[in-house]
């Protein structure tokens, strides 16, 4: 696979470049296929393969960038053991089978219980297949059993914004990267896991700029070498150290006064011991109250940071003439207070006044290509519906079920399960609660990423009355238990939408064949509720009796896009998110029109028409001077305020202990995370030979004195344990990261020593978002 750059004719500014072909390569856009940074890429095609990557240079998230896992992209295309046929298990046996089986196959075990049938996707849904999905479920099923990964790594940034704000996602963007005097990350290893962004920041610094970088941490990686100070804090303390910024700032009354009295309110739970997500309002006096006894003496004993280190994060909010950004990503979300730390960050923001200006923000940074684009802006959590619409409201139900020509009422009132509940339910006996039957996963992993697999994953073995239907790209730990298999096509083998970190929608078209006979996920869904539909499944149709799911061309004729054959014939793609598009508008996350992005590397929501006739997106939300929905004269306006009133809210939540700490009998914190090499679960890069060779195994952390005293030295096979089980892995000290005394680190890429073995499944009482960063471990020499 080999980098490229590609010769190009320009167009107007902010457009993307129309390719030439020479030598024979044809050239085209697409977003990078990994995390939620959204880097674009420009993909070179030759004799009906992609033979050629490189960095788009119009593109303004990575400006031409790449890292290493975006210059080697093409190549998850090209793994020797593609899955290319649908199978069947029978007789535990997999055999292969034909498509139209296989549909017929996967429509009728969701018929025998419709209720009990559970859809599980991800943040790599693009948008028109996680808007087809919940529409079949939603719609067709009237069932809200539908999750995506994207619970297991974002959705306390989600309670986190809704709570604060009234609407999901940042409102800055990538800009503030480029502006800030002070970046904060706040458990983020951002030289590993955000490269690109990483090295704008970097880049400053190279042009003579100064740029004061804070890492805030459990454990030394990469981004601590760039850092001017290092804040090693002890796991969960994280939250007593925001409230001890926030006490500081009002103690020595160095908060920003005309800000919080004209544009935030105060509010916390009414009941500690019971957190909500909305809570109740409370007011100053209160908040002050609450927050008095977080001192820097005091928050040193609980953190292990020192009195002076707390008192310089203070000094920085408290001086209005610094432009301070915050980051984090998995470190603040996948925490048994997800939602308290996402609340506390945001609030030390509000109440110093960074905020809302470029270089002043407070931004989340997600792991998947449209975690935000898909699970969050179309709304495939168990609790959700499109463009911010809740499951539990009256109005919401019915504004989709007007928009998708149902009969009022289709849509199921109650919220579905979340994915640990989801996956518990599946994996239970059907006869001891486990009211879960049958499963359908796409576009990820769940074998090997969801925490605590013996309870939430593996028990499925042996249980006769559950069906697990898999749609992948390659054999996985989730294949390994799958009843059908549905061989799937994969990123520019299709059309497809994504949403990034900074609310950028972006699009790409279908540039070469899948292999063998894999088929779109978006086809599959579409295929399985049309043969429900010929099977007379009621809730296949619309009120006037017509199939759910309806295409027409140009000339208003339907084209039956459920017949493999006749799909191409439409742009799928299109008709779906143009469908979905207006849903969008309820909250002000106006996406742009799809043959507007067509055009573009991207456009950031919302994208409001000019008079003109362009489309113009924003960059930054609530704020007068660049957020059309901003009335003139209020300077800042939180449009979607929780309070009713244009505010956003501060939240005062209490520093709480995990709920697995060390004990004797395991004296270390266990903390789980990925590598710059892979992405995720690696069942893309380790079909990479360049990315596999460079990382081609797991291995543990350890500190060099707790190694010693335990009699371990580096490259040593070594066991850890945890309450739900144990791995043999190698040991690797002083390497790459380097965690403090009692803390070890294990990344959770590789299938063959699964990391989530040990993970424990305690979750955040109001995202219900899994904790993988801390649980009590124990290890010893082999």
């Amino acid at each position: 696979m080999a980098a490229a750059s590609a010769a190009v004719v320009r167009k107007a500014k902010g457009e993307a470049s129309v390719p030439t072909v020479p030598d024979g390569l044809k050239w085209d856009k697409a977003p990078c296929r990994f995390c939620g940074t959204g880097c674009h890429v420009k993909v070179g095609v030759q004799e009906g393969k992609v033979v050629a990557i490189a960095g788009h240079p119009e593109a303004e998230v990575n400006k031409g960038l790449l890292c290493v896992k975006g210059y080697h992209v093409g190549g998850i295309l090209y793994g020797k053991d593609r899955l290319k046929h649908p199978m069947l298990r029978r007789n535990g046996v997999m055999e292969r089978i034909s498509w139209d089986e296989a549909i017929d196959v996967a429509a009728r075990k969701i018929m025998e219980a419709p209720e009990a049938f559970g859809f599980y996707g991800s943040g790599q849904w693009t948008i028109p297949e996680g808007y087809a999905a919940q529409k079949f479920m939603r719609a067709g099923l009237s069932n809200n059993h539908i999750e995506p990964n994207a619970r297991l790594c974002m959705a306390s940034a989600v309670t986190g914004f809704v709570s604060t704000y009234g609407v999901d996602e940042p409102a800055g963007c990538y800009d503030d990267l480029d502006e800030c005097d002070v970046l904060i990350m706040w458990g983020n290893n951002m030289a590993e896991m955000h490269p690109v962004l990483f090295s704008r920041v970097i880049d400053r610094r190279t042009r003579g700029e100064k740029v004061t970088i804070i890492d805030c941490g459990t454990r030394r990686t990469r981004t601590t070498e760039f850092a001017d100070h290092y804040m090693e804090f002890r796991p969960q303390s994280d939250l007593a150290i925001a409230n001890c910024i926030a006490q500081q700032l009002i103690a020595r009354e160095k908060w920003d006064k005309d800000f919080v009295e004209k544009h935030c309110a105060f509010r916390a739970d009414e009941n500690e011991a019971e957190p909500t997500l909305m809570g109740v309002a409370i007011s100053f006096d209160d908040f002050k109250k609450r927050i008095a006894k977080y001192t820097p003496e005091h928050v040193s004993e609980v953190s292990g940071l020192s009195v002076e280190e707390l008192v310089q994060l203070a000094d920085l909010f408290a001086d209005p003439k610094l432009k301070i950004t915050s980051t984090w990503c998995m470190g603040m979300n996948q925490h048994t207070r997800g939602t308290a730390i996402n609340r506390l960050v945001h609030g030390i923001h509000l109440l110093s006044g960074h905020f809302g200006t470029p270089g002043n923000a407070p931004t989340s940074l997600t792991g998947q290509p449209s975690a935000c684009g898909t699970a969050r802006e179309v709304g495939t959590l168990c609790h959700a519906l499109p463009g911010g619409r809740l499951i539990a409201k009256d109005e919401h139900r019915a504004q989709c079920e007007e928009h998708w020509k149902v009969e009022a009422g289709r849509i199921n009132p109650k919220p579905g399960y979340h994915t640990a509940l989801l996956w518990e339910k599946f994996c239970t006996p059907t006869d001891q609660g486990g009211d879960i039957r049958s499963m359908l996963v796409q576009v990820t992993n769940p074998g090997q990423s969801l925490p605590n697999l013996v309870k939430l994953f593996e028990n499925k073995k042996g249980l006769e009355d559950k069906f697990l239907m898999v749609s992948d790209c390659y054999p996985t730990p989730t294949t390994e238990l799958a009843d059908l298999i549905l061989p799937a096509a994969m990123w520019v083998e299709k059309n497809g939408v994504y949403g990034n970190s900074e609310r950028r929608t972006q699009q790409w078209f279908k540039m070469v064949e899948p292999p063998g006979e894999a088929r779109e996920d978006v086809w599959m869904t579409i295929a399985i509720a049309r043969r429900m539909y010929e099977l007379g499944f009621p809730g296949m149709r619309d009120a006037s009796g017509n199939f759910l799911f309806q295409f027409k061309d140009d000339s208003g004729n339907e084209i039956p896009a459920w017949e493999y054959e006749r799909f191409h014939e439409i742009n799928v793609d299109r008709s779906l998110y143009e469908d979905y598009r207006p849903l969008s508008h309820m909250k002000h996350k106006h996406v742009a029109p799809y043959d507007v992005l067509v055009k573009h590397t991207g456009l950031r929501w919302p994208v409001v028409k000019q008079d003109d006739g362009s489309y113009r997106e924003t960059r930054f939300r609530f704020s007068e001077f660049d957020d059309p929905f901003v009335k003139k004269g209020n300077e800042f306006e939180f449009y979607h305020s929780t309070s009713g009133d244009g505010r956003a809210q501060i939240w005062f939540c209490p520093f709480e202990r995990h709920p697995e700490e060390p004990t004797d009998e395991y004296p270390y914190w266990f903390c789980t995370g990925r590598v710059l090499e892979h992405w995720h679960t690696a069942s893309m890069t380790m079909r990479v030979p360049q990315l596999r060779g460079a990382m081609p195994n797991a291995y543990v952390e350890i500190h060099p004195d707790d190694a010693l005293e335990a009699g371990i030295g580096n490259g040593d096979e070594v066991e850890v344990s945890t309450r739900r089980g144990s791995l043999k892995l190698t040991a690797w000290i002083n390497g790459r990261g380097s965690p403090p005394r009692g803390s070890l680190f294990v990344p959770f890429f590789d299938e063959k020593r699964l990391a989530n073995l040990l993970t424990l499944d305690a979750l955040c009482p109001i995202s219900k978002e899994p904790d993988y960063k801390k649980c009590a471990a124990r290890i010893r020499k082999v």
